[in-house]
């Protein structure tokens, strides 16, 4: 199918009874977009060849290079409007991308409510309840089986904790007896022995001296 084809809707299709899919729309306005950016290309060249031909002909021909002139405007004119129509285009495929982004969005979210609606359809909300007691359960007697097969085993004896506590007691209340009865009583501490040495009598001769020196001294006044 040619792209005039396509723009224009002949040659039938399969959105031609019930309208174009936002597929189609957008492949079309792909192609009308590829179609004009060819005619820019061909309008750009044009304008280029005139405005040559206008140089060169110059002040020689005048109106052969006032004819080219005129195309060369011609051409800018319709560039100028497929420049404007590429724009609305362009801006048409973007939204219609966009709606379509959205439908699919919204087409697989349904999708998998669907899904999530039919995996819950088989549960029920008791059986869960009874489950999850049983779960409870079973963690519970896997922990009380735990307990029972980590405590010692005494392979048939008991013992009253209690009265082995008391016995201990006893033991050590006896040791700390036999302790005290075996400590003696405070260690004497010999005093050192009187000296057998006589001390020295004090000194007189000195106290003796100083008396004769004052009743020396006092006669030497009373002759004065």
């Amino acid at each position: 199918m040619s792209v005039l084809g396509k723009l224009f809707g002949t040659g039938g299709g399969k959105g031609s009874k019930g309208g174009p899919t936002p597929q189609e729309a957008i492949q079309r306005l792909r192609d009308t977009e590829e179609m004009l950016s060819k005619k820019q290309e061909f309008l750009e060249k044009k304008i280029e060849q005139e405005l040559t031909a206008a140089k060169k002909h110059g002040t020689k021909n005048k109106r052969a290079a006032l004819q080219a002139l005129k195309r060369k405007k011609r051409y800018e004119k319709q560039l100028a409007q497929i420049d404007g129509t590429l724009s609305t285009i362009e801006f048409q495929r973007e939204a219609l991308e966009n709606a379509n982004t959205n439908t699919e969005v919204l087409k697989n979210m349904g999708y998998a409510a669907k899904a999530m609606k039919a995996a819950h359809d088989n549960m029920d909300i008791d059986k869960v309840d009874e489950l999850m007691q049983d779960i409870a359960d079973q963690q519970e007697l896997a922990e009380e089986i735990s307990t029972a097969i980590s405590k010692p085993v005494g392979f048939g004896e008991e013992f009253d904790e209690d009265e082995l506590l008391a016995e201990l007691e006893e033991l050590e209340q006896e040791e700390l007896d036999k302790n005290l009865l075996d400590i003696s009583g405070p260690e004497t501490v010999p005093l050192p022995n009187v000296p057998s040495v006589a001390l020295p009598s004090k000194p007189v001769k000195k106290k003796e001296e100083e008396d004769d020196d004052m009743k020396e001294l006092e006669n030497w006044a009373g002759s004065m």
